[in-house]
């Protein structure tokens, strides 16, 4: 696959008004593969021209016309879906069946909202009083501004563009600078399955704050969609608080894993494997604090060190591979500065926790036992392959330990026993909760977060309302 490396605006590939370029790193080497255009305020105003002059149009688009493009995306990612893959490692540097699982995933979201597009159904009813109907219509809310994260650009990527296309508005995306050919490569995806110019741009910038908040300042720009840390979506709220632009916030986590002593400890050590090394612990899913009831911590622990111990570690490409470098040198200082912190405060490492020689940002897999309270490794994203082991005694206690966070994205509970599973998953303040279960992300479900997790959800049907307005019309016949 040949990827564009210029910015994507109006239909065309153009650079940098500047003429700067992006330096695009292996992870696994820490060598420049390529360089891409360095969008300047100037450019980002440029796709927001485009968006904007293309919005009247794409909005009053037939919805099958519309849908037919995000279908036509949704064939051409599975045809090229290896390529992708590849070049997802290369840039990111997960390993290939990480990447092959995130294309899957990114291309299913261009097949969703290609059926949910035709389903943006209004309401009419008669007025309690009898005086008038009370007609709703949704209308696209207009020209959306997406920003997106390197975890997992294509997913990112998709899960915003393909409902805010299947509701009617035009975008334009600012993919992660770590990250940016994905995101180009999913805007020639979308140029050739039929998107018209203008409906789609690209700019990838390293002056993210000064690009997204000059587009955000545009008057013709009504939504705000982004993906990343709660402290950037803080700021980013008080851009758009500016002038009152609609934002979609999926924000930090830290997310809980209870293991209860009645729980499947096979099913449970699977489950963790996937919700903690998913993309080697970069996710925002990723389980943060594992809590353990006290008589199968010591089991649990030692089969999940076996586990994570035996991942074979090295360049994504490379066959056999299953944990991949972490994306910089600065993931790798933030994971080491807060293992040592716990192991200085009284942690008991059962395997890992020591940075290996050599090229790359390599981390290796690690398990932590007896991790005290008060903790850093408890307190902040570790966006690493780090398990952080504590022990509990009751359900109480326990429920107590996993709410104590600013976060509340995902929580995943281990339990045989129904009524008390159920009754977490309404206790635990989260978004969302995989209950004996350690994948909960799903293209038609509502993704999404409480507290300074974020605001609004992407997925499901609510995904595609999240890029609509409700318009009332009261009229008599």
């Amino acid at each position: 696959m040949k990827v564009p490396e210029e910015l994507f605006i109006g239909g065309e590939w153009r650079p940098s008004s500047d003429g700067s370029r992006i330096t695009v790193i292996d992870p696994a080497t820490a060598e420049p593969i390529t360089t891409v255009a360095n969008g300047s305020v100037e450019d980002g105003l440029a796709a927001v021209d485009a968006a904007a002059a293309a919005l009247p149009a794409w909005g009053a688009t037939a919805p099958r016309a519309r849908a037919d493009v995000l279908q036509r995306a949704f064939t051409l990612m599975h045809e090229r879906a290896e390529e992708l893959a590849e070049l997802i490692v290369r840039e990111n540097g997960k390993a290939l069946p990480d990447a092959r699982g995130e294309v899957n995933y990114a291309a299913e979201f261009f097949r969703w909202y290609a059926e949910e597009t035709v389903r943006v159904a209004g309401t009419v009813q008669t007025a309690p009083g009898g005086a008038n109907r009370i007609l709703v219509l949704r209308q696209p809310i207009g020209v959306s501004v997406l920003v997106t994260p390197w975890n997992f650009p294509a997913a990112m990527a998709t899960r915003k563009i393909a409902p805010a296309l299947g509701a009617g508005c035009t975008v334009i995306l600012k993919p992660a600078s770590e990250t940016p050919l994905t995101a180009l490569a999913i805007a020639a995806i979308l140029e050739e399955a039929g998107a018209p110019a203008g409906t789609v741009n690209v700019v990838p910038s390293t002056r993210s704050g000064k690009v997204v908040g000059a587009m955000v300042h545009d008057p013709r720009v009504r939504k705000l969609s982004f993906t990343g840390s709660t402290e950037v979506g803080r700021a980013l709220l008080h851009v758009a608080a500016d002038t009152v632009v609609s934002t979609s916030m999926e924000l930090g986590g830290n997310a809980p894993f209870l293991v209860f002593d009645d729980a499947d400890l096979d099913a449970a050590v699977e489950g963790a494997m996937v919700a903690k090394m998913r993309n080697g612990g970069q996710a925002c899913t990723a389980a943060n604090r594992f809590f353990v009831q006290r008589g199968v911590a010591a089991e649990f622990g030692r089969r999940l060190a076996e586990r994570m111990g035996a991942l074979r570690v090295g360049p994504g490409t490379d066959a056999g591979i299953e944990l991949g470098p972490l994306v910089n040198e600065a993931a790798v200082d933030k994971v080491t500065e807060l293992v040592d912190g716990a192991v200085g405060a009284g942690a008991r490492v059962l395997v890992g926790g020591k940075r290996p020689e050599g090229t790359g940002f390599y981390y290796p897999a690690t398990v932590l036992a007896d991790v005290p309270a008060g903790a850093p490794v408890l307190a902040e994203e570790i966006f690493g392959p780090v398990a952080p082991i504590v022990t509990f005694d009751t359900e109480d206690e326990v429920v107590r330990l996993a709410n104590d966070t600013e976060h509340g994205l995902v929580s995943y509970v281990y339990t045989r026993d129904l009524a008390r599973g159920l009754r977490l998953s309404e206790a635990l303040e989260s978004g969302m909760v995989g209950l004996n279960r350690g994948l909960v992300s799903e293209p038609a479900a509502p993704f999404g977060g409480v507290k300074q997790s974020g605001l609004g959800r992407e997925g499901g049907h609510e995904g595609l309302l999240e890029y609509t307005e409700s318009k009332y019309v009261a009229v008599s016949w």
